[in-house]
């Protein structure tokens, strides 16, 4: 099941359910996530990427959303995107001082903060971990108050132990991921950690030296939401190149490829943290490479 709205259910998996709250969407050209690629080798995959990744005028069509998983005895947040009121003066200027609806989108499909039980970051980038805090009093303030906040121990070391100088990486630890360590609601845990029956995390370190996958497995179904493995689906007809988004270039596509191979051909569904709606799909082998089959 499918829809394009700003807060809609994407599928169910066994007796879970896998909702998208949409924050914003971005045109970006293909050239710009893939600096190497050509315009004619990105001609055939128009057929497969239109017209929900990719828009007419040939531009990738970036999600920046939360996932929300309802298992039957959670409510889980995976990634909570940019956030309002966030100063990000970095690459994407869109970023900045955002201001959004977001927490009404999230109460349409049911959800207010206080019923957030898990906060599960696949990453800690600042478009992952944005609302996981919000300016009360002028107060970075944990926006889920209830919840558990659960980090890789090695993404958070990386981040917490100086990882990433620059100044909006020590930013957004400030305002998004420190207030919610001092409200003691962090858990630090391995990357295989066991969240529930049905959720586990998966190590994909590339993107980030502790990036993690969440697999979501019920009654014989199967879903994985690759946070930044991939960007688009556009990077499965091209898994070898570079990406402007990849961090540290080899684990990156170490990861990727490993995602790839390991999805492909199954009955798993692949959602990443960018995809645009439907967001979710199945990948295949073709020939050297993959495609993106979107969930219809």
């Amino acid at each position: 099941m499918t829809s394009s709205s700003a807060a809609s259910l994407v599928l169910s998996v066994g007796d879970v359910q896998v909702f998208r709250v949409e924050e914003l969407i971005l045109p970006t050209s293909a050239r710009w996530l893939l600096p190497d690629v050509t315009r004619p080798e990105v001609e055939p995959t128009k057929a497969w990427l239109q017209p929900h990744f990719m828009n007419e005028a040939g531009y990738l069509l970036q999600s920046i959303h939360t996932y929300v998983v309802k298992t039957p005895n959670q409510v889980i947040l995976v990634d909570t995107g940019v956030g309002n009121a966030k100063q990000r003066g970095g690459g994407i200027p869109a970023f900045n001082m955002l201001d959004t609806p977001f927490l009404d989108r999230l109460a349409s499909i049911g959800v207010t903060p206080s019923e957030v039980d898990l906060v599960l970051c696949t990453h800690l980038h600042g478009d992952h971990v944005g609302w996981n805090t919000n300016l009360v009093d002028d107060v970075w303030t944990p926006t889920f108050p209830e919840a558990r906040y659960v980090f890789c121990e090695k993404e958070f070391t990386y981040w917490n132990t100086g990882g990433e100088t620059a100044r909006g990486a020590r930013q957004l630890m400030v305002d998004s991921v420190q207030p919610v360590v001092e409200a003691d609601q962090v858990d630090l845990v391995p990357a295989d950690y066991v969240v529930s029956p049905e959720i586990e995390l998966e190590a994909s370190h590339g993107h980030t030296p502790g990036h993690v996958n969440i697999r979501i497995e019920s009654k014989g179904r199967s879903a994985v939401l690759i946070g930044d493995v991939m960007h688009n689906p556009l990077q499965c007809a091209f898994p070898h190149l570079k990406s402007s988004l990849g961090g540290n270039e080899e684990p990156s596509r170490e990861a990727r490829l490993a995602m790839l191979r390991r999805y492909a051909d199954t009955d798993a569904l692949v959602l990443g943290a960018h995809f645009n709606a439907p967001c979710a799909g199945h990948v295949y082998r073709d020939g050297e490479a993959f495609r993106f089959e979107a969930v219809a």
